[in-house]
């Protein structure tokens, strides 16, 4: 309960919460995404590859990882739209394609599987301040003894990234046309496309948006810990699907909002921390993450039963 406590589960919570953020917009709209682990992973080695094997500036590097992350996110809402295969079984190829690329090329070009040495490359304290600046506070609720320097907790800039990325995803879902566009494909996709809704554009713009959330989370990653790994965001798709869905997003689309999606990250991170402070062993974190959406999909149906018999 210190803010040294709140400062790790908040962190933990601020990085899963900007996958399910886009996560859940494109479940609204009717679709899921199981790369954006993947694109996690090759977006980070792209920024790692460039800046330490090429010797290229940083932001540079994060740039052309942003236009990669955003092509594949394209490629997958086409793919979507022109097969009209679920966008499951799309982005699962995808998922597999996709880790597959990134750890051959970077076998390919480094001999391994993790690059480090970003600290040291070139606009590295940019970067920093853009993404991974730690901001410290002291903590009120452990008071130091007489005479010594009072205790501080650190709080990363990816929180900030977290509440700015969900209120501006609120605004557009709850304010502007095209957000309302999203609930409507999500409820019925071929009323939407009666009424006019440019249904392909939207849907390929939000596996672009899962994309990009997948591209912020990988540069924070890798400018925090100065180095990237092809395997670095194994299982993320499914983590931010889960708090997406305990947030109150229905798996069949049409009704969820960006906030229930972050109070979904913000839960899990504290049931992530909390077995760790609890000094349980961390292998049974799976067995409750199972378990939370088991039990969010039982109550989301059971509020979404009794509010259709209301209506």
């Amino acid at each position: 309960m210190t803010l040294s406590g709140a400062a790790t589960y908040l962190e933990v919570g601020a990085q899963l919460g900007i996958l399910s953020v886009a996560v859940s917009t494109l479940m609204i709209g009717g679709e899921f995404d199981l790369s954006i682990g993947s694109v996690l992973g090759a977006s980070g080695m792209t920024i790692a590859i460039l800046s330490t094997q090429f010797g290229w500036n940083l932001l540079p590097a994060i740039a052309v990882a942003l236009v990669l992350s955003l092509g594949i996110g394209a490629i997958n809402g086409f793919m979507v739209i022109r097969t009209r295969l679920p966008s499951f079984i799309i982005t699962l190829g995808s998922l597999f394609v996709v880790r597959g690329l990134t750890i051959g090329i970077t076998r390919a070009i480094t001999g391994r599987t993790q690059v480090g040495g970003i600290k040291d490359a070139q606009g590295y304290d940019l970067a920093v301040g853009l993404f991974a600046h730690q901001y410290e506070v002291i903590d009120p609720a452990r008071i130091p003894r007489p005479g010594a320097a009072p205790i501080t907790a650190d709080f990363p800039l990816s929180i900030i990234w977290w509440v700015i990325l969900g209120a501006l995803t609120t605004y557009f879902l709850l304010r502007t046309r095209p957000g309302n566009w999203i609930f409507g494909i999500g409820g019925d996709q071929q009323a939407a496309r009666n009424v006019g809704v440019p249904v392909g554009k939207v849907k390929i713009t939000l596996f672009m948006f899962t994309a990009a959330a997948a591209w912020l989370v990988s540069t924070i990653q890798v400018i925090s810990v100065g180095s990237a790994d092809a395997l670095r965001g194994e299982q993320r798709e499914f983590f931010a699907i889960i708090a997406a869905v305990i947030g109150g997003t229905l798996l069949t689309g049409g009704y969820g909002s960006a906030i229930g999606a972050m109070f979904g990250a913000l839960i899990i991170g504290i049931v992530q921390q909390g077995i760790v402070f609890a000094g349980v062993d961390s292998d049974w974190f799976l067995v409750v993450m199972g378990l939370l959406l088991i039990v969010a999909v039982l109550v989301n149906n059971y509020i979404r039963k009794r509010a259709s018999e209301a209506s």
